[in-house]
């Protein structure tokens, strides 16, 4: 192997002179006239909504209540109702499952017969 010399002497010293100052402090004005702000007016046009009728609409909403007494974290009692509530806006006429008090089977039927035979459409005889 052959020594590498390596000689990292500086003879003279560097000296390096940097002058790190701010000459003058910039000034910064705002000037705000308060007395002369010009009026900003904002309007909003009248809204009008008119309904010549409400529409027909059969709503159904899902309903879950429950009515209970616990104490200390323990369930005494608890009334449960649930089922299905309705908003009605079209001309009232019951379904076959709506129907209260005793029932005419063969009426619904016959309404049912209807309903499906105009729902499917008209027959195309071939």
């Amino acid at each position: 192997m052959c020594p590498i010399d390596v000689n990292l002497d500086i003879p003279n010293p560097v000296v390096v002179g940097v002058t790190v100052g701010i000459p003058s402090i910039p000034t910064i004005s705002l000037a705000v006239d308060i007395v002369n702000i010009p009026k900003i007016q904002v309007g909003i046009d009248p809204i009008v909504i008119r309904l010549t009728e409400i529409p027909d609409v059969r709503m159904h909403l899902p309903v879950n209540f429950n009515i209970g007494l616990s104490v200390l974290g323990m369930e005494l009692m608890n009334l449960g109702l649930c089922g299905e509530a309705q908003v009605i806006t079209e001309p009232y006429h019951p379904n076959p499952c709506e129907v209260c008090g005793p029932v005419e089977w063969g009426r619904l039927l016959r309404e049912a017969e209807l309903a499906e035979a105009f729902s499917s459409g008209p027959e195309v005889a071939s």
